[in-house]
């Protein structure tokens, strides 16, 4: 299984086998700044080609919003704008000659902690990523959803502070606007690895106010959040996260949501994209019921 996973940051693509085991691994920065859709492309094709003769098929989770139809899926990555309406999946099938199925890269996540992560045997929980941008997927009595134009789970475009910052979407406030490492970026004026304590507590406790309004509203035991903003800011960051998704969750059906750390850590996103393909292929993910070992170590 060829697995690709495209970030606004980064793109990788990996050989996973079928226990969710990354065999190989590629990996090189998103081209963005002056690049053209089609630069964007082939440089993500550079690490993809050298896998694609070990593998039958291909497995993509993307930065979104998307069109609906996995097999021939139009992505437009709010963080590579020139992406906007592209035809990842058919160029993907033209250029590797492979079956090819794209789906959102947080729902991906979900689908990838469901099958051996953090959250395999749960039937019912949110996954989470907050790095360059912050996204999401849900998984609801065992069932991934999808929504109208398959992008439901989209919690970065919660507003968890209506006077804050404009978001990429236009909107004001939304998680992603506070939360995100771009969003961090800007605000200390350094890239948001080097964050304070003090500001890692505060995007922690955003990310559990915007947690605490979908286990509200879904009736979800719990959260698993990856990406590199939350995995690096690590304990300042998840011990707000909880404070605050237990101020904000006062009913009795919603007071024993865990918000965690991601089982699945850096390969999340690889496994993740493996998942999309088994999901739409109907293999059954997320009835996996036990996780691999902890791939943090």
């Amino acid at each position: 299984m060829l697995a690709v996973d495209v970030g606004g940051t980064k793109v990788a693509a990996g050989l996973v086998g079928g226990d969710g085991r990354i065999l190989a691994r590629r990996q090189t920065t998103t081209r963005g700044g002056g690049s053209g859709p089609d630069e964007i492309f082939d440089n993500l094709w550079s690490i993809v080609a050298p896998l694609v003769d070990q593998a039958d098929v291909m497995g993509v989770g993307c930065g979104g919003p998307m069109d609906r139809g996995p097999g021939d899926r139009r992505v437009s990555p709010l963080h590579i704008p020139q992406w906007e309406g592209l035809e990842l999946a058919e160029r993907l099938v033209e250029r590797s000659g492979l079956d090819v199925i794209v789906d959102n890269d947080a729902k991906a996540l979900a689908l990838g902690e469901g099958w051996c992560g953090a959250a395999a045997g749960q039937e019912n929980f949110l996954a989470l990523v907050v790095s360059t941008g912050v996204g999401g997927g849900i998984v609801l009595d065992g069932r991934l959803l999808d929504g109208a134009t398959d992008n439901a789970g989209h919690i970065g475009h919660i507003v968890v502070d209506p006077d804050g910052a404009v978001c990429a979407c236009g909107s004001r406030g939304c998680l992603e606007a506070v939360a995100s490492g771009t969003a961090i970026a800007e605000m200390i004026g350094a890239p948001a690895a080097n964050a304070s304590d003090a500001v890692r507590r505060s995007v922690g406790m955003m990310v559990g106010r915007g947690v605490a309004t979908v286990v509200n509203l879904l009736d979800l035991p719990l959260a698993v959040v990856a990406g590199s903003v939350a995995l690096g800011f690590g304990k300042p960051f998840f011990d707000a996260a909880t404070v605050s998704l237990r101020s904000h969750c006062g009913l009795a059906f919603t007071q024993g949501a865990q918000i965690v750390p991601a089982g699945l850590g850096a390969d999340g996103p690889l496994v993740g994209a493996a998942a999309v393909w088994h999901h739409h292929a109907g293999d059954g993910v997320l009835s996996a019921g036990q996780p691999v070992e902890d791939h943090r170590g």
